[in-house]
């Protein structure tokens, strides 16, 4: 995928993409620190036709929420000849038990045999997470179990 940067002068930068269907999109990083999803016609990227303004919490569950679902659909894949084990993700929501908790205080694994793989955070993956790494509000868990095992995470997860 080829991405676009151009330096807006005054401004902050612009970086973006062509889609399949022959849109732009992107974001404006601005000078100020503030960042702007934008999509755009494919014929002139400066022609914007949709502008949304995001917190850097927006942006970075932004980034987890695209970043995290390619490492679910890749860890779908490899896992789909395995009969019973799923792949899914979990976010750790504001009012989250274990919010600014370690990972460890949950127990997820001796509650319910699920693994966390990865811990997706303001657009970086945390691979193999240990039970020492403190959870966050917005952080995407990408775990592998069983079905009632990934129900029974989701519940911990929420109410604890």
């Amino acid at each position: 995928m080829n991405v676009d940067e151009t330096d807006l002068p005054g401004l902050g930068r612009r970086k973006d993409f062509m889609t399949a269907s022959g849109r732009r999109i992107g974001v404006v990083e601005l000078r100020e620190g503030q960042t702007e999803l934008i999509v755009s016609t494919w014929d002139d990227p400066d022609t914007c036709q949709a502008s949304i303004p995001l917190t850097g919490d927006e942006a970075a569950t932004l980034g987890n929420l695209l970043g995290g679902q390619h490492l679910a659909m890749k860890l779908t894949e490899e896992h789909r000849d395995v009969p019973g084990i799923v792949t899914r993700q979990f976010s750790i929501a504001p009012d989250s038990p274990f919010q600014n908790q370690p990972m460890g205080k949950a127990c997820i694994r001796t509650r319910c045999g699920v693994s966390i793989v990865a811990i997706m955070r303001e657009g970086e993956v945390l691979p193999s997470p240990g039970p020492d790494v403190v959870l966050h509000s917005g952080d995407l868990l990408v775990a592998v179990g069983t079905q009632e095992g990934l129900d029974s995470a989701a519940d911990i997860l929420r109410n604890g």
